[in-house]
This record gives structure tokens, sequence and C-alpha cells, in this order.
């Protein structure tokens, strides 16, 4: 089809054509469009665009001078014409065939009229369908519009080779069909004054020479020889076009020779000299000039040479590659319609007829010709502004031709090279457009980019199947990776949206780092806008065209903005990490963006092989979700920044002062729940929803920050160091010397009177012995309760929140905590609950092993059992639980004289089974002890009003009732009891006194009970009479005391 006149405006997508289709048809300024297409054949240095131009009318009309029209027997009215004859009307109708190439057209078809072309049916072309009084020439007396032109593609005339035109002045005025000579003189922009110089050479040169071939004659030599300066209009025309005659002789023997030229051959040398030197003057011509005879036998010589230096036929001197092709290629060009140069002259077959004449001379061959038909077209689509589809289907038609001539045997090494470069520049032009096509198409430029598209893969298939190494040194790395059509238009996707992206970030939406997060926020929804938009002009526009040739093309265009739009998106992140209503509003958006592309590549992938998974994982989410919380987790650890410091600055200087009375704990805690609940406060500020996830977040960092200060809290050693190493076993001997001390000092004591000392006594340890290092263990437990306190408050403060937004599963039933479903700080209130068991243990073993060391185990029943009992210990020991309920909150009391009184009763033990050589018991002395832990047990019940329930009392003091009990009992019950549980624990059976087997030695386990073989052991040890130390000595020569 071809387009006719359009009355709109197209503007060519890469902006180097802007061409405005008025209502008559005007020239278009090609040079523009050319910068964007490459010429495929080079360049000929020397020569511009006008000189290849005539040169190619000459050798045409040279080669066609026997052809009607030409001054060959049917051509008579032309010659007649130079000799100032009368031009004689149109032929007869017997005269010539109608429509035979190049006799005037039959008058029974006039202009307009002839049968439609073969080419153009072929191609796909319709007809002119012109009238016939714009189809023939009239002639008249006055000289005919030359048509002029500057440039290879510049077309000044607005003559068409159907208006007004004479070839010569006639007498009088004769309306008659075109010849083809004058429409090929039109076409070619020749003037009249070049066209009667040729034909005079021609007739000079064919004297007597009728028969003789078109390509054995040497056009621009015969031009020099038979044209003379006063044949021009001055000098310099003249000069000038001697230059150009010897510069096409440079170019088709010296530069571009189809036979490779030795360097050092002597006539190139001296032709080339002469060439030279003409550039300042013009060459004598005449006959006598011994330069034009050297310029004649050097290009003679040079243009009858053979390969092998063998006689031949052949003329060598236009038909070298590329130098050929530019003669040949304006020739090509002519087919074209001087008025509407979308058009193809219905004469093209007559024309491509006459064209043939030439390719002796040119060196054409049908394969070229394609080629070169196929690259005018195509060029002549572009240059026009790519507003004639049916020039780019008439070149896809042609394309065809080339592949077919690609797949020939024997192929020629010029050919090839011709046809790597004519598809290159092809495939390079349209793949620029479709790399961009939202820049180069329009909704009403669709049809273009269907022929398009096949034109490349046709262009491409060519290049790899019939171009040698071309997938080598193919730079596309996706052709490289694979020749598929999907392939190439996943590129054409990726790049074309790229591409259209990056122009909506350019014209608007381009961010620097000067602007306010605002602005910066602003720009990136619009955006967002914009590039959802893109994405459903994409969908209604291109996929459909594309999905022929891939199968999910949405799918790929969705994925390439989201990756686009993704990195504008980190890029804002990156620069504003801090959460703010800026980056929420953004995130939300970029969410809903990214559903809607994630949509399009779900519904374009249905019919998909692998439903579009291979598509879906190359979209890397731009996890909103895990962003918000990311800058929610930052938020939270500098919202908590203070309370770190506060932390940080306890365990640097922290001293376990109380602030006050009333407040009886660490300041640091104060200092650190006030910070805590400030954070708590600002935390339902933030400016989006607080779901109960991101809620329990900032209570994991509460929690981590508390357990943090507890553990600084509980970090104050252990009841360890401070019980006493248990001394060696070692059996009491009656006549130790410690005992024999003893008694002597024994009476002096007794001796006293009983008053005084009671009275001494009672003003000795009148005060309690809990020292300051003990008192602020007491501070530790009050603030360990505090910060359990605070956290029950902080607790509250967070389930009930009316600013929690319910989650889905929680949303009909309520919230967890509202319901029981756990505690936000169940792992902190064990972590306290742990440390104020540890504080509190560590404070008693304190109290009772160091601060009461002196009045327990440091005294307690040293010598003897009745003059030391433990009257003393205990008025001290109410003074030391009068001042823990002083210091202690009443939370921690219980907690507190718990553990005071299971050190009391692990030290009572201690100084029974452990107490060294110091001490040693009796059976009677029996009733004393068990009497001295009845009072012990009764100051922890009567201390404090219900501190200690009863049955805790009872359960804590079973072990040493027991324990008490065993020294009750007769030497003989204990060793046979002893020697009972040893022999069962150690798995030997029960030994009668002579067997001679040795008692193993129970091990201390530090766990003291009435079935311990160790604590019935150690009462043994204690005992002071003969049968235990008898049984001591035999079983385990245990030493005796010094």
């Amino acid at each position: 089809m071809v387009l006719t006149t359009r009355h709109e405006d197209f503007k060519d997508p890469t902006n180097h054509i802007d061409v405005p289709s008025p209502t008559a048809p005007q020239p278009v300024c090609l040079d523009a469009a050319a910068v964007d297409l490459s010429f495929p054949f080079g360049k000929i240095d020397g020569l511009d665009r006008d000189d290849l131009r005539t040169t190619a009318y000459e050798i045409f009309f040279t080669a066609c001078r026997s052809s009607p029209g030409f001054g060959g027997r049917t051509g008579g009215a032309s010659f007649h014409a130079l000799n100032g004859g009368e031009v004689h009307t149109p032929l007869s109708p017997g005269s010539s065939s109608p429509g035979s190439p190049g006799s005037p057209r039959s008058p029974r078809y006039g202009v307009g009229m002839a049968g439609m072309s073969k080419t153009k049916k072929a191609l796909g072309l319709k007809m002119l369908k012109r009238t016939p009084s714009t189809r023939r020439s009239i002639s008249c007396g006055s000289n005919p519009l030359s048509p002029s032109g500057h440039g290879y593609y510049n077309n000044q005339s607005s003559i068409s080779p159907r208006a007004s035109f004479s070839t010569l002045p006639h007498h009088g005025k004769i309306r008659r069909p075109m010849t083809s000579a004058e429409i090929m003189r039109q076409q070619m922009k020749v003037t009249e004054g070049s066209d009667n110089r040729l034909r005079k050479t021609l007739m000079r040169t064919l004297v007597g020479q009728t028969g003789r071939r078109a390509d054995t004659i040497i056009l621009p030599l015969e031009l020099l020889r038979q044209l003379k300066p006063a044949e021009f209009n001055d000098i310099n025309e003249y000069h000038t076009w001697q230059k150009r005659q010897l510069k096409i002789l440079e170019a088709g023997l010296l530069d571009h020779p189809s036979i490779p030229l030795d360097k050092s051959n002597a006539f190139a040398m001296r032709l080339r000299e002469i060439i030279r030197g003409s550039d300042m003057k013009p060459i004598e011509t005449n006959k006598s000039s011994e330069t034009m005879k050297t310029v004649c036998n050097c290009v003679v010589s040079l243009s009858w040479r053979s390969p092998n230096a063998s006689p031949t036929s052949v003329c060598h001197w236009a038909n070298g590659y590329p130098f050929n092709v530019h003669l040949y290629v304006p020739l090509l060009r002519s087919i074209f319609d001087s008025k509407d140069e979308t058009c193809v002259l219905d004469e093209v077959d007559e024309l491509l007829e006459l064209m043939k004449k030439t390719w002796p001379t040119l060196g054409i061959t049908r394969a070229i010709h394609n080629l070169c038909l196929t690259w005018v077209l195509f060029e002549r689509y572009v240059l026009t502004g790519q507003t004639e589809n049916d020039l780019l289907s008439a070149s896809f038609t042609m394309l065809t031709e080339v592949a077919n001539d690609a797949k020939k045997v024997n192929r020629d090494p010029v050919y090839v090279q011709m046809l790597s470069a004519t598809l290159n520049s092809i495939k390079t032009w349209s793949e620029n457009r479709l790399l961009d096509y939202h820049g180069s198409f329009t909704r009403k430029s669709l049809g273009l980019m269907k022929n398009i598209l096949p034109l490349v893969f046709c262009a491409t298939k060519i290049l790899e199947e019939d171009v040698p190494y071309y997938r080598l040194t193919s730079i596309d790395d996706d052709e490289e990776a694979s020749g598929s059509k999907g392939n190439k238009v996943d590129r054409y996707i990726r790049s074309s949206l790229k591409n259209a992206f990056v122009k909506m970030v350019e014209n608007g939406y381009a961010i620097n780092g000067s602007m306010m997060v605002k602005e910066v926020s602003g720009k990136l929804i619009e955006l967002a806008d914009e590039t959802e938009e893109l994405v459903i002009r994409e969908m209604e526009m291109f996929s459909p065209v594309l999905k022929k040739w891939h199968p999910i093309a949405g799918g790929v265009a969705a994925v390439t903005l989201h990756a686009c739009y993704g990195n504008m998106l980190r890029q804002f992140l990156t620069a504003h990490s801090v959460i703010s209503n800026e980056t929420v509003a953004v995130l939300q958006r970029a969410d809903k963006l990214e559903k809607v592309l994630v949509n399009v590549v779900i519904e374009d992938s249905v019919e998909c092989e692998d439903g579009g998974k291979a598509v879906v994982r190359e979209m890397v989410t731009y996890e909103v979700d895990s962003i918000v919380l990311k800058f929610l987790r930052q938020w939270i650890q500098d919202s908590l920044k203070n309370a770190k410091d506060v932390v940080q600055k306890a365990k640097e200087s922290e001293t376990w002062n109380p602030k006050s009375k009333s407040e009886p704990y660490a300041q640091s805690a104060n200092e650190l729940m006030k910070q805590t609940k400030d954070g708590v406060d600002s935390f339902f500020d933030i400016p989006i929803g607080v779901t109960e996830d991101l809620v329990r977040e900032f209570a994991n960092a509460v929690e981590q920050l508390v357990q943090d200060y507890t553990i600084f809290v509980a970090s104050c050693g252990s009841k360890q160091s401070y019980i006493p190493s248990l001394p060696p076993l070692s059996r009491c001997g009656r006549g130790s010397k410690f005992i024999k001390l003893w008694r002597k000092a024994s009476p002096a004591c007794t001796a006293a009177p009983m008053n005084s000392e009671t009275s001494s006594e009672e003003g000795n340890f009148a005060r309690p012995s809990t020292s300051r290092g003990t008192q602020r263990l007491y501070i530790r437990l009050n603030t360990l309760h505090y910060i359990c306190l605070q956290l029950n408050s902080i607790e509250k403060n967070l389930a009930l929140s009316p600013k929690i937004v319910l989650s889905p599963r929680n949303r009909i039933g309520g919230s967890r905590r509202q319901h029981g479903g756990g505690s936000y700080f169940d792992q902190t209130r064990a972590a306290l609950q742990s440390a104020s068991q540890h504080v509190s243990e560590a404070a008693a073993y304190r109290l009772i092993f160091l601060d009461s060391n002196y009045l327990f185990y440091g005294s307690l029943y040293v010598g003897d059992v009745e003059n030391s009992r433990i009257t003393p210990a205990l008025k001290i020991m109410k003074h030391n639980l009068t001042l823990l309920t002083a210091i202690v909150t009443d939370r921690a009391q219980p907690l507190a004289m718990k553990e005071v009184m299971r050190a009391s009763f692990d030290a009572y033990l201690t100084i029974l089974l452990a107490g060294g050589s110091s001490r040693n018991f009796t059976r009677t002395d029996f009733r004393l002890i068990e009497q001295d832990l009845k009072d012990l047990k009764r100051v922890f019940s009567k201390c404090g009003e219900g501190l200690i329930v009863e049955d805790v009392i009872d359960r804590e003091t079973e072990t040493a009732e027991g324990v008490v009990a065993l020294m009750g009992q007769s030497t003989e019950q204990l060793v046979e009891e002893f020697t009972t549980l040893v022999c069962e624990a150690s798995g030997v059976g029960m030994m009668s006194g002579g067997s001679g087997q040795k008692l193993p030695m129970p091990p201390t386990t530090g766990k003291w009970s009435s079935t311990d073989p160790n604590t019935i052991l150690r009462i043994l040890c204690h005992r002071n009479e003969g049968a235990a130390n008898m049984f001591l000595k035999k079983a385990f020569q245990l030493p005796k005391r010094k």
C-alpha cells in the first residue's frame, strides 16, 4: 500500500526528524535522518554525492544509448533536436510493444493508465494513478527547468518527472509521453548542459563504432578527450568538471580497484601525480598534450588488467567495491517520485530493466542488485520520516530475496562483506527504535512496529546463518547467549521500559541531595503513579504486539519497572533511614505499586509453561513490611538510647545507696524506669498503625534492656564465697592437748559471777552485726522488686493502649493480652525472680557466715556445748532481722527472711558436722543442742507478722532436726547405720566384724541429712567416745586430733 499525503504532524521518536505533512507534498530534509542511519558502503574520498550521482547518470545513459529514447533507433526525436529538427509525435502503437523498456508510452495507455507494474505488485506497492495531463511532457521553445540540488539526499526540485519538461528546444507545443531517458534525467537532477555534453561525447566517441559494448568505454577518459573548455560557461566550470572526472578515475582505478593494485605500479603512481597536479589548474586535453597522452596510457593500462596478467575482455574502471555500489545506489534511488518521495514511479519496471544494462560496467550481480534495492527501500522509509509503512513491507519482501541469495554457494567475498554491512545497518537502526519503542512508536504507528520486528529477526537470522564469524564478532551479549526471538524481544522490552522510566525521572521527578524529605517523598509518590500508568499503557498498546514473539511480554515489562522503581526507592531509603510520615507514605505507595505489578505478571503468565515462575523469581520484592520493621527497630533502639545510657552509667558508678527512706532502691533503677516509660509514650506516636507484632518488638527491646540491668544488679557474688571450706576428717581423742587446755580454763570461766558475765555479753552484743556490704545487697534486692513492679505498669500501658491495631487473627476475638494470652515480660519476670533469689541468698549467707561469724561458726560450741550455747547469737540475730525488715521493702521481706533462715540452719549444721578440731560432742550434749535448735527455729517463727509460714519453717528445719536426732543415738547404733548405708551405696554386702574387708570412704556431698553416710561419719568424728575413736581408726585410719 502506498500512503497518500497525510494531514497530521509526525514527529520522529529520536527527535532527528520533524516532518509536518502539508497539503501539498514538500521535499524532506534527509540529512538529519542520515546521521541516525549509517550508510553501509563506506565513503569515497574526494567525491561528493552530486559527483557520484552525475557520474552514475552518465554511465546509465552510456549503457542505454542504444535503447529507445536514448538516441538509439527509436530515439531519433532527441538526436534530431540536437540538430535543430522538430520533435516528432510519439511512436505509433505498432512501433514498439507497450511498456517495453525505454520506449515512450503507448498512446492507448497514456500516462497513469499503464498496466500494473510487476515490481510494484511483487513489493506490495500500489500504482500512482496520475491523470494523463500530468504524465505528458510539454514541448515549447523555452529551456526546461533544470533540477538543482545540493547534498547526497537533498532534493529541492518541485518538478515531477511527469511535470512540464523539455529535453531540447522545440518549435511549437506538442504534448507527448516522457521517455525513460527524460524520466531518468529528471530523477537524477542532471542539467540540460551536462546531458548535451554527454550526448556529444558519445556521438564523437562512437563514430564508426556503433556496436561497441558500453562496458568497454572508459567514460571519464572519453569525456576528458572529447570536451573542451569552450563547451562550458567559463574556465572555472570546466576546471571543476575536469577535476570530477579525474577523481572518478582515481576512485575507480587507484583507490577502489576491482583487482588489487601494487603500490609500486608505475602507471598508478604517474596517474595519481597528474591528478594531484590538476587541483591547481586544468590539464591540457588537446591531442598534442603529453599529459593527456600519459593519462590515456595510464588509464587504459590500469583498466585492462587481469588478475593473472593474461589478456582480458573486461574493462575494470568502475567495478571495484565500494565505488561501484556508490554509483549504482543513486540509480536505484531514482525510482522514487520527486514530488512524493515515499512513492515509487509506475515506470519502475522499465527503469530497473534499463539499470540492468549498467551491471557489466559496474560489476553488479543479481544478488548485489537485490541487496542494494533492499537498502534503498529501507533507506527511503527512514529518510521520509517513517510515514510509509508500505516501504517497510517492501524492504522485508526484498529481504526474503536476499535471504535466498545468501544461501547460495560460492558467494563472492565482496558480496558477503556488503551483506554483513547492509544488514547490520538495518538491524542497528531498527533495534535502536525497538530498544526505545516507547519513544519511537505511538498508538497510531503501532503498525510500523509490527513490521520492524520481523524485519529485524529476518536480518539477524541471515547474519547468524550466512555471514561467517558474525556470532564471534557480535557485541550483543543477548545474541551470544541465545539467538531466540523471545530473548531479543525480552531485551527490547527491558531496554525500552528502562528508557521510558529514565525519561519520566528526568522530566520532573529527578532527585538531588539538596531537596527536603517532604519534596522527595512527593516526587516518589507521583513517580509511582506515573509508573502505574506506564505499565497500563504498556499492556494496552505494546504487549499485544510483542506477545507474538514473547509469551510473557507484559510480565517482563512489569518486572523491569518494578526493578527501576525499586532502585529509586532504595536510594531514598538510604538517604532517609529514619521513620517519618514521609518515609511511611512512600513505602505504602511502593507497596501498592508492587501489588499492581505482581498482578500484571501473574495475569500475563497464565498461559506460560512454567506459570511465569522464572520472571517472578526476578522480582526482588520491596519488602515494605520488613523495611518498616527495620526502621521501627532502629527507632526503638534510638528511643531507648537514654535508658541504655542509664544502664551503662550504673555499671560504672552505681553505689547502691538508697535515694531516700521512701525510695529504698538504686537511683539508677528509678532513672531507667523513667526513660523506659517515656519510650513507651513516644512509641504510640509513630506515624504508622501500631500492631500487636510491633508492640511485641518494642517489648522485646525493653526486655533486653531490663535483663541487662538485672544481670548487673545480680552480679554480687554467690553464697559459696562466704561458706568456709570443710576441715579434714579426724577422730576425736580424749587426751588431746586442746581438750586438756580447755578443761584447765573452764573452772576460771565458770567461777565468774553469772550476772556480770551476762551484763558484759549484753553490752558487747547489743547492736546488730549487719555490715554495710550486706545492707547494699538489701538495696539490690529492693531494686529488683522495684523494677518488677514498674514492669507491670509498663506492660499494662502496652497491652491496653487504644492505638493498637489488631492483627487479622485477633481482630474478632480481641487482643491476646486482653484475653490473658500471655505477658510481654514473662522472661524478664523470671530473670528478676531468679536474680532476687540469688541476691537474697548472697545477702543471707554474708550476714550469717561473714557478719555474724564470731557468733556462729567462730564461737558456738567451741570447747564444750554447755559453756557456749546459742543464746547470745540469737539476741544479735533478732537485731539483724529487725534491721532487715527496716531496710528491705515489704514485698521482698519474705524471700530475704527465708534465705536468712536457710543460711542459719546451714551454718548450724556446718558447726555440728564440720566445726573443726575445736569442737567435740558427747551423747549427753544432745538435749542442749536440740533445745538450741528449737530456740533458733522460734526466732524465725516469731520474727515479723507471718513473713514465713509455719509449714515453710517446719520443712526447712526437717534436715537439721534429723541430724541433731542422730547425735542422740549411741555410737554402736551410728556405726551400724553407717555401715549399712555405705554398703548399700557401694554395692558391697554386709560385712561381719571379722571379714577383713575395708569400708569405702563415703564422698562429701555437702548436703547434710540423716540418711547421708558422710553426715553420720562426721558425727562419729566429732563424738568424744572411745568406741567412736576405735571404729574410725580401724575402718579409715583417720588421724587423731592434736
